[in-house]
């Protein structure tokens, strides 16, 4: 219904509730689709209802038989009805630019109503990704029968100012956009934030295309199942970048667990552009480090044979091991990731040891394959934890 909307009849709906009813057409569709979406109240519903058959009630007067009108296929009237028992919702601000979800999240994607308080789903976030808006939120993916094969289908449009964006942006390779849409699927639990999690027998169609999803790691080991890479998949190349909608099909195997999906813009950063943002805000003072051991007396001794090592020595004083009055902690000044020299010593806050890596080879390591484990420890070295030993 509104999208069949004039300039004047949104323009009433948007009065009606107190919403700025200036802008262009799309604006104000948006508007008006963010309210059936997000407070489509009995009040709401019945202002639509009439302007909807006040536009139309010439029409149906006129003599002669008249074939019906089709209806817009994307107006989801059952969903209209359900949602007029919702209790009414404050609304959202006038300036929110979300994207048209014409399709409310057909099928597949259902959202839930607003009287259950569920928490949301949430996503680990990703240092190589500057998120830059959100296009859907995490949203379950709902079975629709007993088959174990499904599929939810979502129809949205990106807004001017966001395919203005990715168009402006740099190709990072040829092809590839640094500013795009990306797909981010994870397992539906709320005590934290989820890393991204594919469901078996994973197939992104986007509008007529499939889009490439990262194969499995090959595995020698016998009765081991291999592994994938889950990462965010990018739907830019195959998407209409223009107002025209957009369909995603996800296709997914129903085995028991429970899968949510998300769409966002994001902004694709380099290893380098991490770099740089490392040595902006993570250079620690020298102090710092020797703080962690007060009685640290730094020698610097250069042995031939295994290259540059700092001596760091301690005194180790109420232990009740036999150990010799100074013992000795060796630093190494070369890289653990390759033979060479340091050139930016870093490591994570978390870690105990002195011990520091190559900050370049771990932020290029973890672009072509992200683990982020320190390599160390080998325990967790996320990329806001890291520092830079000054």
């Amino acid at each position: 219904m509104v999208m069949s909307f004039r300039v004047s009849d949104l323009q009433m709906l948007l009065g009606f509730v107190g919403r700025s009813k200036s802008g262009l057409k799309h604006e104000l569709v948006t508007r008006a689709l963010q309210l059936v979406q997000f407070d489509c109240s009995p009040e709401l519903f019945k202002k639509i209802k009439e302007l909807y058959e006040t536009r139309y009630a010439k029409k149906h007067a006129e003599p002669g038989p008249q074939p019906p009108r089709p209806l817009d296929p994307l107006a989801m009237h059952s969903t209209y009805e359900r949602a007029g028992a919702v209790p009414r919702t404050p609304l959202p601000g006038p300036n929110i630019d979300y994207p048209v979800l014409y399709g409310k999240y057909l099928n597949g994607l259902g959202r839930l109503p607003a009287k259950t308080l569920k928490p949301e789903v949430r996503l680990v976030k990703l240092p190589f990704f500057n998120m830059l808006d959100e296009l859907l939120k995490p949203t379950e993916l709902v079975p629709q029968n007993s088959e174990k094969l499904q599929e939810s289908p979502c129809i949205f449009a990106l807004t001017p100012r966001q395919v203005e964006l990715i168009r402006n942006s740099r190709e990072l390779q040829p092809g590839v956009k640094a500013v795009q849409v990306v797909l981010r699927i994870c397992y539906s639990d709320t005590s934290c934030p989820q890393e991204d999690q594919y469901p078996p027998n994973i197939a992104v169609k986007v509008n007529h295309s499939y889009c490439s999803v990262p194969g499995y790691y090959p595995s020698n080991k016998p009765g081991v199942e291999p592994k994938r890479p889950c990462r965010p998949i990018n739907l830019t190349h195959l998407m209409y970048l223009s107002s025209a909608t957009n369909r995603i099909t996800v296709t997914w195997g129903n085995y028991g667990k429970s899968y949510s999906v998300a769409l966002y813009l994001v902004r694709q950063l380099t290893s380098s552009e991490l770099l740089q943002r490392l040595k902006t805000i993570g250079v620690k003072h020298p102090e710092l480090c020797k703080a962690l051991e007060p009685r640290v007396r730094g020698v610097v001794s250069v042995a031939e044979s295994a290259g540059p090592v700092v001596t760091l020595s301690t005194a180790v004083p109420g232990s009740s091991q036999k150990r010799p009055k100074s013992p000795h902690v060796g630093v190494s000044l070369g890289r653990r990731l390759v033979k060479m020299r340091l050139s930016v010593p870093c490591r994570a806050e978390t870690c105990a040891h002195l011990q520091c890596f190559d900050a370049v080879f771990y932020l290029q390591m973890n672009e072509k394959k992200p683990t982020w484990m320190c390599p160390a420890c080998d325990k967790p070295a996320p990329y806001d934890q890291l520092i830079i030993d000054g």
